[in-house]
């Protein structure tokens, strides 16, 4: 899980705005719509992000399919969090 998560946060152009994602969904499960509007990004940018964490396990979604979809850490990650949280203090939270 360390190399992906190294990968997915520092590794790669996006891996800030999924850090952003992965800490809002560990304080508040939520959908695209409230992720764009709590993130100010763009909707095709969260969901372009949100798909990439959820082919790596890292979220899951709850009606998947349907527009409020809503999104939480997968339990698998939450066990490896801490090490999401060195990854993002050393490289993330800007």
């Amino acid at each position: 899980m360390k190399q992906l998560l190294w990968y997915l946060i520092a590794g790669t152009r996006g891996g800030e705005t999924r850090g952003k994602i992965i800490s809002f969904l560990k304080q508040e499960p939520s959908n695209a719509n409230k992720l764009t509007s709590s993130l100010h990004l763009d909707y095709k940018t969260i969901r372009h992000h949100l798909r990439i964490l959820e082919e790596n396990r890292i979220i899951l979604a709850i009606n998947k399919g349907n527009y409020g979809a809503v999104y939480f850490l997968t339990p698998e990650f939450g066990k490896d969090y801490g090490i999401f949280e060195e990854i993002w203090n050393r490289f993330g939270k800007k």
